[in-house]
C-alpha cells in the first residue's frame, strides 16, 4: 500500500512540473499568426505551371506599391522575359530606373538601367532603408516566398489580414494588427487598397486580387527555374519507368535461359 501511495505522488509531481512547460508554451501558440487558408494555384502539383498574366500583374503591383520599400536583389531585369515580357518591354522596363555609377572622369553618375541590372534598390543603403522605416529594415523579397511556411498562401493572407485589433490586444506605437503575422503586430501598414493600381488586362484591381498576384509573382521570383525542374523531373521519371519495363525483360528473357540448361 505504501508503494502504491509513493507511486501515485511521484505521478503527480512529474505531471505538475511536466504542466510548467506546458503552461509556458500557451503564451508562444498565442503569439503565433493563425495558419492561412490554402488557395488554389496554378504552379501548385507535378504539372503545374505558373498563370503568365498573373505573374506581369504581380510585377505590377509589386513595382507599383511594394518595390517603394522592398527590394529584389537577387533579380535582374531580363528574368521578366521568363514571365512573358518581350525583350523590348524589358528593355523599357530596365530604362526606367536610373543605375548609379562612376563615369570616365571617376565621378558619381547614373544611367538608364539596362536589362543586365538586378533590380534597383529603394535605399542606397540598410541604415538609410533603417532611417526611412522607424528604425525597421524592410525584408528584401527575392526568396520571401520560400523563408516563410505555406510562403505563398502565408503571403497572399498577411496582405489582405489587416483588421482592427479586438478590444483586449494592446497595441505597441507605430503598429498594425495582421491576423496572420506572428505575435498579430506588424510594423508595414496595409500596403493594398482597392483599385490602387490600374491593371492593362482590365482585371478588377480588388485587394484579394492584388494579393493573389503579387503572391504569385515573390512564389515565382523565389523558384525561377520550378516549370524548368517539374519538366525535368518528369522526363526522368518517363525514363526511368522505361528502364524498369526494359530491365524486367531481360530479367525474364536470361530467367527462361538459365532453366532452359
Amino acid at each position: 500500500m505504501t508503494k502504491m501511495r509513493a507511486l501515485f505522488a511521484g505521478a503527480a509531481v512529474a505531471l505538475s512540473l511536466g504542466a510548467v512547460p506546458l503552461a509556458a508554451l500557451q503564451p508562444a501558440r498565442a503569439a503565433e499568426g493563425i495558419a492561412p487558408p490554402a488557395l488554389e494555384w496554378p504552379q501548385a502539383g507535378p504539372f503545374g505551371v505558373f498563370d503568365r498574366p498573373a505573374l506581369q500583374r504581380g510585377y505590377q503591383v509589386y513595382k507599383e506599391v511594394c518595390a517603394a520599400c522592398h527590394s529584389m536583389r537577387l533579380l535582374s531585369y531580363r528574368n521578366l522575359q521568363d514571365i512573358g515580357f518581350s525583350e523590348d518591354q524589358v528593355k523599357a522596363i530596365a530604362a526606367q530606373d536610373q543605375v548609379a555609377v562612376i563615369d570616365d572622369n571617376g565621378d558619381a553618375a547614373t544611367r538608364p538601367g539596362l536589362p543586365s541590372d538586378p533590380f534597383h534598390s529603394p535605399f542606397p543603403n540598410e541604415n538609410a532603408a533603417r532611417a526611412s522605416n522607424g528604425g525597421a529594415l524592410p525584408p528584401d523579397l527575392s526568396l520571401m516566398a520560400k523563408a516563410r511556411k505555406d510562403g505563398t498562401n502565408y503571403l497572399a493572407a498577411l496582405l489582405t489580414g489587416f483588421s482592427e485589433p479586438p478590444a483586449d490586444v494592446k497595441m505597441a506605437d507605430g503598429k498594425y494588427y495582421n491576423e496572420y503575422f506572428p505575435g498579430h503586430q506588424i510594423g508595414m501598414p496595409p500596403p493594398l487598397t482597392a483599385d490602387q493600381v490600374t491593371y492593362e488586362d482590365g482585371t478588377a484591381a480588388t485587394v484579394p486580387q492584388m494579393a493573389h498576384d503579387v503572391a504569385t509573382f515573390l512564389s515565382w521570383a523565389a523558384e525561377p527555374k520550378l516549370e524548368e525542374r517539374k519538366r525535368l523531373g518528369l522526363k526522368v521519371m518517363a525514363f526511368l519507368a522505361v528502364l524498369s519495363v526494359l530491365t524486367y525483360l531481360c530479367y525474364r528473357r536470361v530467367r527462361r535461359r538459365v532453366q532452359g540448361h
